[in-house]
């Protein structure tokens, strides 16, 4: 599983870079599974990846197109997908989104993620053995009519909510 540590990223974009580089040949964020998000009114970026979640909302393809490897990454078989969207309207945190008609989400590069090596600033890991599943019900609801753009934000703005309290309570003690 990919972690991130919110208060080490400067919002560089490495990591998308890399992502895209690796997975298209190409150096863009439409290419990227990895997405920054910058919210400059608050001070916050913020790579949003794939969290695989408990629910794994993303393998309800009508297709079936969509699996999960051994390592816990979401394999899409580019044969059975149609680019029908289901899977980038399902996730709650818009870490799935189509891009030239193929849904990009992260597969962690084959145990071997590039992100984590592109950042300098160790504010993204690659923890293989992490078995606790993150839960994502809670973004899920209100996610409904969203683009993975909106999704992200609305995530990235309930990640920094905690962080600020936690900033917050540190300051106090």
């Amino acid at each position: 599983m990919i972690t991130l540590e919110l208060a080490k990223c400067s919002g560089c974009s490495r990591c998308e870079v890399n992502c895209s580089f690796f997975h298209s040949g190409k150096i863009g964020r439409s290419g990227a599974r990895i997405k920054v998000v910058k919210i400059e009114e608050i001070g916050i970026d913020y790579p949003v990846v794939c969290q695989q979640c408990k629910e794994r909302y993303c393998t309800k393809c009508p297709e079936k197109a969509i699996e999960i490897g051994a390592l816990g990454q979401v394999i899409v078989s580019p044969t059975l997908c149609t680019a029908c969207g289901s899977c980038e309207i399902m996730c709650p945190i818009g870490a799935i989104e189509l891009y030239e008609e193929i849904p990009h989400v992260c597969d962690l590069c084959g145990g071997d993620p590039r992100c984590v090596k592109a950042c300098t600033l160790d504010a993204i890991h690659y923890e293989p053995d992490v078995t606790e599943a993150v839960d994502l019900k809670e973004f899920k609801k209100g996610s409904r009519g969203l683009d993975p753009e909106e999704k992200r934000l609305r995530y990235v703005l309930r990640c920094a909510e905690q962080l600020r309290r936690n900033w917050i309570a540190e300051r106090r003690a």
